[in-house]
């Protein structure tokens, strides 16, 4: 599974979550400030889905603003 954004050229593979000890999957991603980046989730079986603690979108995409 991994993160795919503007951020990454929309790269599956270049930023793949890792499990922690509490289950879930995380990865950190330097972002340049005062932009906005869209991103989603790709998981195996090219399953894409949103950030659900998101609250903006941009089409099918989720929205980050740093």
């Amino acid at each position: 599974m991994s993160v795919v954004g503007d951020f990454n050229d929309w790269q599956p593979g270049v930023h793949t979550l890792q499990p922690r000890k509490d289950g879930k999957r995380a990865v950190t991603v330097a972002l340049p400030g005062a932009t906005t980046q869209s991103f989603r989730y790709l998981a195996a079986g090219d399953y894409w889905f949103n950030d659900e603690s998101t609250d903006d979108r941009d089409g099918a995409n989720s929205r980050l603003h740093t």
